[in-house]
């Protein structure tokens, strides 16, 4: 009996000897740990913050813990998964994907993304009909990436294929060369293509390289703990079932299904040539009422093409296009005047903001401005009156936006308060304006100092970069 009870004796302590899964560790901290990169397919500050994919699921798993996020950043996508193998974050949500080898102590958690490698050159340069063709030329990735690894793998069918390899650069970097004609040819995942063809319009695609493979986040599992990966797993089953990931990635990769090589490449233009003689004032005008910018910039784009001459078919006029009721109850004074037109649309859009409900969270909140800034705001609220009779969340645009086009149908605007709409129109207009936000978000930080230089004294009557 003694002998029993002693080994019964040492069978507690171990168990309690044991740490508790990482899951109820975590919970038990209060903080949720993820490694990200500072990049567009996965974490950077936005319109309203901290955004991209990787930071929006990430911190959506961590409201459904019920704990805060702490995120934070290294450089390199194999740096992530270090991170998390080493134990100093829990989650590398980071733009991995599978098909690569994991240390010990990390597994992969659901895929959410299907994605393929691309060989990328310049449009309108020489097109290699294989890998051994631009093997023969000017071939540049970063060093131990992912890319790289792709090359190593392609070279035991191809002895000859050479490249170069660049210390402490991202692929944004490179494509941005190959574009500009400085590198023939890179590598790229279709979700960085897809991000940065946008602002490198001359990009394309000259060969896939890959199957096509899951984008995903790598959990950690040490010591055999799968507490995290399991609860890692339940949340994606909910995210795709409640329509949540659909959502994200329309709204970080939707507008690639709209590119336009033209549309693009004019922005860029005017980008460089008319922007920086108003950028000052979008700056201001956006702090002064808590707007950003760039935001307003994408607005003025779609509106006027940054003209402030431009005159609609409908006689509104200026940069922003303020009608003249709209202009008066802003006190903007000459909406013909670029400065006074840009303070006043700004104003304009926050006051839109503002008289949405306060249950509607960011994005959607803005997104349902810009709409009403277009269409007026009571046609937004009968869209989201028919969403809400059709069972679809009123509080959330990617639901309301279906509901926009209805409103120029005589069967359902006969149903709304305020009759007849454009419906289309406000769409058309939301899915541009997140177009060009989305190339200012990479490329407007470089604004001022590759074009001509903000000038606050330039009135109405200048004409540089028209």
């Amino acid at each position: 009996m003694k002998v029993l009870l002693a080994l019964l004796s040492t069978l507690l302590l171990a168990t309690c000897a044991q740490p508790p899964p990482l899951l109820q560790r975590i919970l038990a901290d209060g903080e949720l740990r993820v490694v990200t990169r500072n990049s567009p397919d996965a974490y950077y500050l936005g319109s309203h913050g901290p955004e991209g994919p990787a930071y929006d699921l990430a911190s959506q798993f961590a409201e459904h813990l019920g704990v805060p996020l702490r995120l934070y950043t290294v450089k390199t996508r194999e740096a992530a998964i270090e991170e998390v193998a080493a134990g100093r974050a829990h989650i590398a949500a980071a733009g991995l994907s599978t098909g690569i080898a994991l240390p010990r102590g990390v597994e992969f958690g659901p895929g959410y993304q299907r994605v393929r490698e691309h060989l990328v050159y310049r449009r309108r340069s020489a097109r290699p009909a294989s890998i051994a063709d631009a093997g023969r030329g000017q071939i540049e990735v970063g060093a131990a990436s992912a890319h790289q690894r792709t090359l190593e793998d392609l070279r035991l069918k191809y002895p000859d294929l050479a490249w170069v390899e660049r210390d402490a650069t991202d692929t944004e970097e490179i494509l941005a060369d190959v574009s500009q004609g400085k590198v023939q040819f890179t590598l790229a995942s279709s979700t960085e293509f897809a991000l940065n063809r946008s602002v490198h319009p001359e990009l394309a695609i000259a060969l896939d390289l890959s199957p096509e493979r899951a984008l995903t986040w790598v959990v950690s599992t040490a010591g055999n703990d799968s507490s995290l990966l399991d609860r890692v797993n339940a949340f994606f089953v909910l995210a795709r079932h409640d329509g949540m990931i659909a959502a994200l990635l329309e709204r970080y990769y939707g507008q690639d299904d709209r590119f336009d090589y033209l549309f693009s490449r004019n922005f860029m233009e005017h980008l460089q040539s008319r922007l920086p003689v108003y950028l000052t004032w979008f700056q201001q005008a956006g702090q002064q009422h808590g707007v950003d910018w760039r935001l307003l910039a994408a607005m003025g784009y779609q509106e006027s093409k940054w003209d402030p001459h431009a005159v609609s078919f409908t006689g509104v006029r200026g940069l922003m296009q303020l009608t003249e009721d709209t202009a008066s109850r802003m006190r903007t004074g000459d909406r013909r005047d670029p400065r006074s037109s840009i303070f006043g649309a700004a104003k304009y859009l926050a006051m839109l903001r503002r008289e949405m409900p306060r249950r509607i969270p960011e994005p959607d909140r803005t997104w349902f401005a810009v709409a009403a800034y277009n269409v007026g705001l009571g046609h937004v609220e009968d869209a989201r009156v028919l969403a809400q009779q059709a069972g679809r969340n009123p509080d959330r645009w990617e639901d309301v936006r279906e509901f926009l086009p209805l409103l120029s149908q005589e069967r359902w605007y006969t149903q709304t308060k305020r009759g007849y709409a454009r419906g289309w129109e406000p769409v058309r207009y939301v899915d541009n304006v997140q177009a060009y936000l989305n190339i200012l978000q990479v490329a407007g930080t470089s604004i001022a100092a590759d074009g001509a230089p903000p000038d606050p004294e330039l009135g109405s009557n200048d004409t540089r970069g028209r």
